[in-house]
């Protein structure tokens, strides 16, 4: 009768839990990474549309070439009204 003893389970050294700790922070960054570049082209994308002629930007951008000081007055008022209400 032969009997062989379990194989112990060694626990995992100090460098194979660094190793893996480091692969989950890889894929961590590596998704969030992928979603910052999703997130960035919709933004891109959304800016491209609203620069469109007769768009909100095109026209925000043709007021403020016609006007640049009043523009600079109502976006200085507007600055006052935001911090107002914080």
């Amino acid at each position: 009768m032969d009997i062989n003893a379990p194989e112990p389970t060694l626990a995992p050294s100090m460098a194979e839990r660094a190793i893996d700790t480091a692969t989950d922070v890889s894929r961590t960054i590596e998704e969030v990474t992928a979603g910052l570049q999703v997130a960035v082209e919709r933004l891109r994308q959304a800016i491209e549309r609203a620069q469109r002629p007769g768009q909100p930007l095109a026209r925000l951008r043709a007021t403020t070439r016609e006007a640049p000081l009043t523009s600079l007055f109502i976006a200085f008022l507007l600055g006052v009204a935001i911090t107002r209400r914080h």
